[in-house]
């Protein structure tokens, strides 16, 4: 079932909403950018995800080798305290369909660990580019 999480970074200045059913499942995934952030993503999917405030001091980075066309992913940041909440992406693929939310599971507010422990996990093994299969090894991720 949807439902409206609100979400911020460590500092508080970024803040969001996005309407998610953390129940139909989270990932992680072992490629480069990923791996190297131990992010825990759900996708949020065409205009369920707005920023609250802070859009001003929020920072773009895209890594030097990106597989992403030149302006369909941006992983944003809070330029105060660092925090990476959630990226942005555009793929033209289903679910997709056009642009969407990768949220950081852990910028989300006032989600109990009983409902953390409850989320399901599909691993991506993004490393050998190969989303739909997880890698041998998930322990660490």
């Amino acid at each position: 079932m949807l439902k409206t999480y609100r979400g911020s970074c460590h500092c508080g200045s970024v803040r969001f909403e996005c309407e998610v059913d953390l129940a139909q499942g989270t990932r992680r995934c072992n490629c480069r950018f990923c791996g190297k952030s131990r992010l825990w993503k759900v996708f949020v999917l065409g205009d369920a995800f707005r920023i609250v405030s802070g859009q001003e001091m929020l920072r773009d980075y895209r890594g030097p080798e990106s597989q992403w066309p030149q302006g369909h992913v941006h992983h944003y940041f809070c330029g105060h305290c660092g925090f990476r909440g959630f990226s942005k992406g555009y793929l033209e693929m289903e679910p997709f369909d056009g642009w969407f939310h990768a949220v950081n599971v852990a910028a989300l507010d006032g989600v109990s660990d009983e409902e953390l422990a409850a989320i399901p996990i599909q691993y991506e093994n993004g490393r050998e580019d190969d989303y739909d299969h997880p890698p041998a090894v998930v322990s660490h991720m």
